[in-house]
């Protein structure tokens, strides 16, 4: 009996091992690089992971913005708000849309909630705020950073831009903000059509 035993301990042991790591893939290479999983709080006051929860297997939408923004933050959202409207019930099942708060110290989940209400934000779209390293971090590996950096200090000249993306794929590229809605649509399909 106790030959038996240790027969199968053995084979436990062997089936239980791990394979050796090999090199990672690309898509774990961006997702490293890229793709933080830093601690984020929704608009709805719940606690999320960036890359988890959020972006892993997704097609989403990436911008930064101020709740109390006296520069191109009102007009971006807008025009979000229209890009929503054209992806209709694509949204919230296809395609994700996360705008990050630039000034988490101010936009707590509350005030974030009262944003996304006042622009009309529907299923599929979150405000998301965090600690400020954090969201600094997500910044920088995202790319959403201006190359002087004198110019990238003051977080009042915030770049303009949305960073949409194929997570699986790992394809990503980014546009103007303000782009035509219509022409921001046919884009974020151009990578939806590649799943």
């Amino acid at each position: 009996m106790a030959p038996r035993k240790l027969t199968t301990r053995r084979a436990w042991l062997r089936e239980s091992a791990a394979p050796p790591a090999g090199p990672p893939t690309p898509r774990e290479r961006i997702r490293d690089r890229h793709l933080p999983n830093v601690s984020l709080r929704t608009h709805e006051n719940r606690l999320v992971r960036f890359y988890d929860d959020l972006v892993k297997d997704k097609v989403v939408v990436i911008n930064f913005m101020y709740a109390e923004c006296a520069g191109i933050c009102p007009g971006i959202t807008v025009n979000l708000a229209r890009v929503q409207k054209l992806l209709g019930p694509r949204m919230g099942r296809d395609i994700f849309m996360y705008s990050i708060s630039l000034e988490p110290q101010h936009d707590t989940p509350a005030v974030l909630a009262e944003y996304a209400r006042a622009h009309g934000v529907g299923r599929g779209w979150t405000f998301l705020t965090g600690a400020p390293a954090d969201v600094e971090r997500l910044r920088q590996s995202l790319g959403f950073v201006d190359p002087d950096p004198e110019l990238d200090k003051d977080k009042e000249n915030h770049i303009g831009n949305i960073r949409y993306g194929n997570e699986p794929l790992m394809l990503w590229a980014a546009c103007p903000g303000m782009a035509d809605a219509t022409w921001i649509v046919e884009s974020i399909s151009w990578v939806l059509r590649t799943a």
